[in-house]
């Protein structure tokens, strides 16, 4: 114990930093030759779905900005960055050719993100499908999995001699559920049968990633990003552990296990037959997914899942959807971050770690996501930048929760932040703000707030006092 407390200490080597995505922050110029992606397509026919009607044209400009904006890296203390490539802007028609403004712009970020001693994990899909693609069917057609292989192919290489470490999908799950089973992305479907086919195309292609990783560089190291939720019931009834249980394979154990083990958990295969959900599969295509798992794990992190047993009970005929299986639970008590609305719950993040251990043989892993939403931030601003206190605090708590895990030997590598600037987020804009950098959307301004400027601090001293 010191004065100040006790002091967090983290294993040599770990990393810090922070995760953005390219179609939240680099924005659209015109001339650029970046191609329609599905979010630029939507908000295009529906900008009353987005708050405030702010599109994904602006963003928080990094790809006018990216040089002064890097250096914004090492000053809040990273030592890894994960940004993502757009998919539309490296190939504009999804398939094709290949646009050389997009080129230089990316081999430009990732040689500066490497001359400051920083470590790169790239992206390749953060939920944006270009829209010549969605045309064609998306992510319900065979033909978008081999799309994005040549489109992995051709990242690793135009860019693998600047990046080493890769990540294939960005929460996988997310698309699958907002946009198959519920209206919060485009093409706004709820069509169970759909939603599995999308979900299964989605694995398939990461899995044809980690191969083609492997083939061009077998040095390099390949991922998957998973939103790695606990779903927690409600009670001990068995009604509701049974829905605990379905909600987990479900919503994690459906990218988890393919991405990790190769192959899919039974009971989910069982239920998916059940139901007559079984997409177009190929034995083949699960060999592929079989023999290409990957070599380390991101694992996001920002709220659990309660649930309890269904509610409602579902005739033939009716419009099949998550709430067949399991409903939400709205715990009394919990802890809550009042301005987005989220469940606080750190323990979450050991109970992941401990699963990762005990059922995923302890396999490397990092955070890539947490973080605290918050909206009207510009309340805490005192002489000159965000106090942001509130966000210290969540970061401490949850970084107990993980050096607990690792000193009970979990493998985990290191901690990114989302994110690094304030930036647009999908249908909410710029209501919710994350980052370590405030954005000022009149002027672009960027101003390191409190948090920016301790984070420098815990990744210097690899720990911290609490």
């Amino acid at each position: 114990m010191t004065e100040q407390g006790t002091f967090y200490q983290f294993p040599e080597g770990f990393l810090w930093g922070s995760s953005t995505s390219g179609p939240q922050s680099e924005g659209i110029e015109p001339g650029d030759g970046k191609g329609l992606n599905n979010w630029d397509y939507w908000f295009g026919i529906e900008p009353e779905r987005f708050h405030g009607q702010i599109g994904p044209d602006v963003t928080s400009t990094f790809y006018k900005n990216y040089q002064t904006d890097i250096e914004l890296l090492k000053e809040t203390g990273h030592t890894i960055f994960r940004p993502s490539i757009q998919w539309s802007r490296l190939i504009p028609d999804g398939v094709g050719q290949v646009n050389p403004r997009a080129v230089e712009f990316y081999r430009d970020v990732f040689q500066q993100v490497n001359a400051l001693g920083i470590k790169l994990l790239v992206n390749l899909y953060h939920f944006d499908l270009p829209y010549a693609l969605q045309e064609k069917g998306g992510w319900e057609s065979k033909e978008t999995v081999w799309a994005y292989e040549a489109y992995a192919r051709k990242c690793f290489e135009l860019f693998g001699d600047l990046v080493d470490h890769w990540v294939t999908f960005n929460e996988p799950i997310v698309p699958v559920e907002c946009g198959y089973l519920g209206s919060y992305h485009y093409p706004c479907k709820v069509d169970a049968k759909a939603a599995v086919a999308v979900a299964y195309h989605t694995q398939l292609a990461s899995s044809l990633a980690v191969k083609a990783c492997h083939e061009l560089h077998p040095d390099h190291q390949i991922s998957i990003v998973l939103n790695l939720t606990p779903a927690y019931p409600r009670s001990d009834s068995p009604e509701d552990q049974k829905a605990a249980r379905i909600a987990e394979l479900f919503q994690t154990k459906s990218f988890l296990d393919p991405s990790v083990l190769g192959a899919y958990p039974e009971e989910l295969v069982a239920i998916i037959d059940e139901y007559g959900l079984r997409p177009d599969v190929t034995e083949e295509e699960l060999a592929i997914i079989r023999e290409n798992t990957v070599d380390f794990l991101g694992v996001n992190y920002y709220q659990p899942l309660r649930v309890q047993a269904p509610k409602v009970i579902f005739e033939e005929g009716d419009l099949l959807t998550t709430e067949h299986f399991f409903t939400s639970y709205d715990m009394p008590g919990k802890k809550i971050n009042p301005h987005r609305g989220w469940e606080i719950y750190e323990r979450g993040l050991y109970d992941i770690a401990m699963n990762l251990k005990k059922d995923y043989g302890n396999i490397v892993w990092l955070v890539t996501e947490n973080g605290m939403g918050v909206e009207g931030e510009e309340a805490f601003k005192e002489d000159g930048y965000i106090q942001d206190d509130y966000r210290i605090e969540f970061i401490q708590d949850h970084l107990i929760e993980l050096h607990r895990a690792i000193q009970e030997g979990a493998n985990c590598k290191g901690y990114m932040l989302w994110t690094f600037i304030d930036c647009w987020s999908w249908l909410n804009a710029y209501k919710n703000r994350y980052g370590l950098v405030e954005l000022d959307l009149s002027t672009q301004k960027r101003i390191i707030k409190k948090s920016g400027y301790w984070f420098k601090e815990v990744s210097q001293a690899n720990g911290f006092s609490r």
